[in-house]
């Protein structure tokens, strides 16, 4: 599964960088998927949606070949992943190119399960909206959450977002959470600094760096249909496209955000230097799908099929469900304690425990009170 990430965040390196050259076939190949990718990044609306075009026989298959014994992949997680899909939406004040982070009014997340959404969440304004199958992610994790039903009033929000029911919180006290969770200044601790931005110099050189090993590494053929539909497939060696990969990287490390240390040929040496390729379908020049075939990356096993598949279609503005609960981060953290730590069962955890072996020592600190 690592290897099948891996090769994920290399194909969308690939699919950045398509500007192959060589044969005159290429040139043009390079210059229509560069043009399709202009035109998403043009667009204020976008949407996509990512799932594994494959079966639960091939992914247990792929799993058993790489796993310890004992901790291989169950058949209810290997159903979940061969029918899930992840749904994204956008909208921006500016063209998608050239968008930052404030130019977002509308974001929208869905992840779908066999049987509908598994979670879901929206950002719309200054708003933040989630709804969970709380009960089904539970079954198939084999991580069982408690019925809602069982839970006492005092949970709250939480037995809400149990219920499947929409919460609202507000966007920038999750944002205020998030700075005191990492740099915990309500604690003594330093709010975290920002993170660190590739510049414009910086941008245009990581282009060029990625564009070049691409160009070196990936072979593009292209065939068409009458109406208006063309398949440009871009096909490398694995393991020598990863590698060259990251070596362009490799100059520019000390100016990419993050700080670090970039993978070397040496920890590509194993890597199956099978070649792999990336499908694209346009129509009318324009990008609708992209199928990247992981199969071929199986050592022993014979997967029947395992594609990573990515389908672009225009977005529309996501906007706030009806009927929200709106609530926020001390509820929701409350309600969460409450139903974890026995309440929802009607018991308290710390009942029949003597003071000593409460877990809490002098000093610490239980939400606003000191032991």
């Amino acid at each position: 599964m690592r290897k099948t990430l891996t090769t994920t965040a290399v194909a969308g390196m690939v699919l950045a960088g398509t500007a192959a050259c060589g044969t005159v076939e290429n040139l043009s190949a390079g210059q229509r998927l560069d043009s399709a990718f202009d035109k998403l990044g043009k667009e204020r609306s976008l949407a996509f949606e990512l799932d594994l075009d494959t079966d639960v026989d091939s992914l247990l298959a792929l799993d058993a070949e790489q796993s310890e014994p004992g901790e291989e992949m169950t058949p209810e997680i290997a159903e979940l992943l061969s029918e899930a899909t992840i749904s994204v939406s956008m909208h921006s004040k500016k063209p998608i190119a050239t968008s930052e982070e404030k130019d977002f009014t509308a974001m929208a997340m869905k992840v779908g399960g066999p049987d509908g959404a598994l979670l879901e969440y929206r950002l719309v304004g200054d708003s933040f909206y989630v709804r969970i199958d709380a009960a089904t992610l539970g079954e198939m994790t084999g991580n069982p959450m408690p019925p809602a039903s069982e839970l006492p009033d005092e949970a709250g929000a939480f037995k809400k977002l149990l219920e499947g029911g929409w919460i609202k919180l507000s966007k920038k006290e999750l944002e205020q959470t998030g700075k005191g969770m990492s740099g915990a200044p309500g604690f003594g601790g330093k709010a975290p600094s920002d993170e660190p931005s590739l510049d414009a110099g910086t941008q245009k050189k990581l282009t060029n760096a990625l564009k070049k090993a691409v160009a070196e590494n990936v072979d593009l053929t292209t065939s068409g249909g009458s109406d208006g539909t063309e398949h440009i497939t871009a096909t490398a060696p694995f393991r020598t496209l990863v590698t060259e990969l990251f070596g362009a990287l490799k100059p520019l490390q000390n100016e990419l955000p993050g700080g670090e240390e970039l993978p070397t040929a040496k920890d590509f040496a194993d890597a199956p230097n099978k070649k792999v390729s990336a499908d694209f379908t346009l129509k009318n020049g324009e990008l609708t799908e992209v199928s990247v075939d992981l199969a071929k990356l199986a050592e022993k096993a014979k997967p029947k099929k395992l594609a990573l598949v990515l389908r672009v279609s225009e977005g529309g503005k996501p906007e706030a469900p009806a009927g929200a609960t709106e609530v926020n981060i001390e509820e929701l953290m409350s309600g969460l304690l409450t139903g974890t730590l026995g309440g929802g069962l009607g018991e308290d955890p710390f009942a029949d425990a003597p003071l000593t072996d409460v877990p809490f020592e002098e000093g610490d600190l239980v939400g606003d009170a000191a032991v």
